[in-house]
């Protein structure tokens, strides 16, 4: 097995999940982790040093996070092998699966209390990172030009669960020592999720001492520019790590029905008291649910539930899907027309 400096690399979020791994390691490899990806190339870190390593074209590309043993060929270090994580952040595109992070202890969900405030992204942050086994902490910024932004926190308190942390936070002043104290232990990995211009780059800057660009919000919408295009792993003093990632417009999770009843786990734990076992808690005679349950917060879930199904469904299903709801909407239509004619 390759020799461990364990003091060191626990302070850039090594754990002993990973001990097992290397058991059949050849000497002479470096253990690292990847803190950046720019196409063939890798910026990695052995917890004293940062260099550069390349990957191999047909094997899979190692990403933001991850742990790698590098071996040099010739004065170039080479990727030779993945270690598998404990945590991999990933969410469902149109192309299939995209991995965003691996190696993550929590997410930091930032929202600005501005025209950014959405319940219904935050939910879906939520279960995007509940799905993937890492802890969801809420982050709202923009206290000082949001409207209305007691009564916002309130109803996001009031409809997110209460096992699911949330801080109000100037992203600009904070420090490691802060009120995020509590996730920022040595050796924990912080990824921070939200749109453009809410604050990540600013967060990730004051946490860690980096310089990395940052930018306002447009004049009128409040909307953010995009700043960071890349994902990138920092330390924090403390001997935390943070990813900052580019504001993303997909947020597809990646979960199945079971995996959503853990972000949804308030209508999950009345369903049980519904009359019947496949209540769909829209018309439903003796649903537990309906009333108790904010409206828009039950509609999100129906919603990301015909994401989950739809996802796991295969190209055979989708399309007989397809042809059952258009036979259903000929049908709704012929029967208006003769309602019509009647």
């Amino acid at each position: 097995m390759i020799d461990i400096d364990f003091p060191t690399l626990q302070g850039i979020g090594f754990k002993q999940h990973f001990v097992s791994q290397l058991t059949s390691s050849p000497p002479g490899q470096r253990l690292a982790r990847v803190t950046a990806v720019q196409r063939d190339w890798m910026t990695l870190t052995d917890g004293h040093t940062s260099f550069s390593a390349r990957h191999l074209r047909y094997s899979e590309p190692a990403v933001v996070g991850d742990w790698v043993l590098v071996t040099d060929n010739g004065g170039e270090h080479w990727i030779a092998t993945i270690l598998e994580p404990f945590a991999r952040l990933t969410r469902r595109t149109p192309a299939g699966r995209q991995v965003l992070a691996s190696n993550v202890d929590t997410a930091l969900l930032l929202m600005g209390l501005d025209n950014d405030f959405n319940p219904r992204r935050m939910e879906r942050y939520i279960a995007l990172v509940r799905a993937c086994g890492v802890a969801p902490v809420m982050v709202l910024t923009k206290e000082d030009i949001g409207a209305d932004a007691a009564d916002k926190f309130a109803q996001l308190r009031q409809r997110i669960p209460a096992d699911v942390p949330v801080l109000v936070l100037h992203p600009a002043g904070q420090r490691d020592s802060g009120v995020l104290a509590p996730w920022l232990g040595a050796g924990q990995t912080l990824v921070l999720l939200g749109s453009s211009g809410v604050g990540k780059s600013t967060l990730t800057n004051a946490l860690t001492g980096s310089a990395q660009a940052t930018g306002g919000t447009r004049h009128g919408d409040d909307r953010g520019r995009h700043t960071t295009t890349a994902r990138s792993l920092h330390r924090c003093p403390g001997g935390a790590c943070i990813i900052d990632t580019p504001g993303l417009r997909a947020w597809q999770p990646d979960a199945d029905e079971d995996a959503l009843a853990l972000s949804f786990d308030d209508i999950a734990l009345l369903a049980g008291r519904c009359q019947f076992r496949d209540c769909s808690h829209e018309s439903e005679p003796g649903c537990a649910v309906r009333g108790q349950v904010d409206a828009d917060r039950l509609r999100n879930y129906r919603k990301l539930l015909r994401e989950s199904r739809r996802a796991e469904q295969t190209p055979l299903e989708r399309i007989a899907a397809r042809g059952k709801w258009k036979t259903l909407m000929k049908e709704a239509r012929q029967r208006g027309r003769d309602k019509r004619g009647g």
